[in-house]
């Protein structure tokens, strides 16, 4: 796979950083539409704690410029809609907020994370009128490919609903990143490789993909269910060696978007090896390079 640092170098020939921001939706799998409590593994953030709050476009950007600023010197960046679901609002709402986004002359690209049953057709046409003014990612959770894993996790939709909203974001021309959780509960490693094989023959080929580990955090139904009763938890190696797998898995022009998890400190319960973000990129580099074996 290439990575993202290497793909975003070859797209605007220079160093590019997302800025976490938030679109003010919620999530059909919270509010009751599908289901309340949303999927196992979500905290109250939605997935999205280093997101800025929800406030004017512009005070969230400069914000997040000075969350950001002393790791870079960059001047142009990706508006990254993360937490809860950003298509699950009006059209007319949504279309007016990231137009603000996109025509910005320090925003290269808008990417927006969401679930595949929230892309009616007035979403759908909204997206595809942004993604003719600059690129546009959309970010899919599927988590895992099998269905009693979605069902243990409350996902709350199938896969064939995933394959439509992938089919039609793809007609579109809107580039599509798909996120995996590797080490949910019941979940082997060939079934976690069986989601990297779905994925990889996807057709069309699948733009990039986010692959993480559990992040079992307090306050999640995933963190009740741990606590009352401990599952299995991958060790870095295990992890790293799965990642290895997966990189040979993959296509070479699939981007890999991320390659680890690292949940809020003071919210993380398992895995502790996770909080070590710069050892966990060493192992995990080492064996995507063949230096571990």
């Amino acid at each position: 796979m290439k990575r993202l640092s290497q793909f975003l170098q070859e797209e605007f020939s220079q160093k590019i950083y997302r800025l976490s921001l938030s679109s003010g939706c919620t999530c059909p799998n919270r509010d009751g539409k599908i289901s309340y409590g949303g999927c196992t593994f979500c905290s109250e953030g939605g997935s999205g704690e280093f997101a800025a709050p929800f406030m004017s476009l512009d005070k969230q950007i400069e914000d997040a410029k000075k969350r950001i600023a002393s790791k870079t010197g960059a001047d142009k960046y990706i508006a990254y809609f993360q937490s809860f679901t950003g298509t699950y609002d009006s059209a007319d709402r949504l279309y007016k907020l990231y137009y603000e986004a996109i025509t910005r002359d320090d925003i290269v690209a808008l990417s927006i994370g969401t679930r595949p049953d929230c892309l009616d057709d007035d979403i759908l046409e909204m997206l595809g009128k942004l993604n003719t003014i600059k690129t546009v990612w959309i970010e899919l959770g599927l988590q895992t490919v099998h269905e009693e894993t979605a069902l243990r996790i409350n996902r709350g939709y199938t896969l064939d609903v995933f394959e439509k909203a992938y089919r039609d974001l793809k007609n579109l021309g809107i580039t599509v990143i798909v996120h995996v959780i590797f080490g949910l509960p019941g979940e082997s490693e060939e079934d976690m490789l069986e989601t990297a094989r779905y994925l990889a023959n996807l057709d069309p080929m699948l733009d990039g993909v986010k692959l993480q580990n559990l992040q079992i955090l307090k306050g999640t139904e995933i963190g009740r269910q741990y606590i009352e009763s401990p599952f299995y938890v991958m060790s870095l190696q295990e992890y790293a060696q799965l990642i290895a797998k997966c990189d040979k898995i993959f296509p070479e022009s699939t981007v890999l978007h991320r390659m680890t998890g690292d949940g809020p400190r003071s919210l993380l319960i398992e895995p502790k090896w996770s909080l070590d973000k710069k050892r966990v990129l060493n192992t995990i580099n080492a064996y995507l390079d063949g230096r571990t074996v």
